[in-house]
């Protein structure tokens, strides 16, 4: 089993910043892309940024500029900086990873329990 903790949400005034951390325990043989994805009441759950093992990097055109994804392959972490936020980020932001437990063959998507961020005007 694969599990997925995160943390550094909260309550920000707009132009502020936020840091999102996610660690992955359990059986972990590896990880291949890690990545933040985020969900408002009622919508569907939209990519924000995703990050492969190698570093390589993809951001939603809405957070180019602003959010900065990066990971810890030793520690099994991917963070989110979120700088220069506005109303409209706020959402649930949930991580994810794509990872092949010990024992297993295959990759399994998993995903973190959410984390509130928002941001007042």
């Amino acid at each position: 089993q694969v599990q997925l903790v995160e943390s550094g949400g909260g309550l920000v005034q707009a132009g502020g910043s936020l840091r999102l951390s996610c660690t992955a325990s359990g059986s972990i043989f590896s990880i291949n892309v890690m990545g933040w994805y985020r969900q408002a009441p009622g919508k569907q759950r939209e990519l924000v940024a995703i990050i492969a093992s190698d570093g390589g990097t993809n951001y939603a055109d809405s957070v180019k500029g602003r959010f900065t994804i990066s990971r810890d392959n030793a520690k099994n972490t991917v963070y989110l900086q979120m700088s220069s936020l506005k109303p409209g980020d706020t959402d649930v932001y949930y991580c994810n990873a794509v990872a092949r437990p010990y024992g297993s063959t295959y990759y399994t998507n998993i995903w973190g329990q959410g984390t509130q961020v928002t941001i007042s005007s």
